[in-house]
């Protein structure tokens, strides 16, 4: 399985998983360690994004089955790959 240098480093509490999705593409999985009932105690997990190792890319999810659009590593989060979308009101404050 090929390796990544992922720019992120993952919140408190929390780690990342890379599991090979297809040829030459990683899911990453942000991994929360509290236990629920409804997984039977096993770690909590929620797709991230995904990387093409051939092209060097990020993507963000559209689920954990279905790869989104090509994201910038800069416009992603320590939580996701998916783009935030704000109001411009809500831009006009951050």
């Amino acid at each position: 399985m090929t390796t990544i240098e992922f720019p992120h480093s993952p919140p408190k509490g929390m780690y990342y998983e890379y599991e090979e999705f297809k040829r030459n593409v990683i899911a990453i999985w942000i991994c929360y360690d509290r236990e629920f009932d409804y997984n039977l105690g096993k770690p909590v997990r929620c797709i991230w994004g995904f990387y093409d190792s051939k092209k060097r890319t990020y993507f963000s999810p559209v689920n954990s089955k279905t790869i989104g659009k090509c994201v910038s590593i800069d416009d992603t989060t320590p939580y996701s790959a998916m783009k935030v979308k704000r109001t411009p009101l809500e831009s006009a404050f951050v």
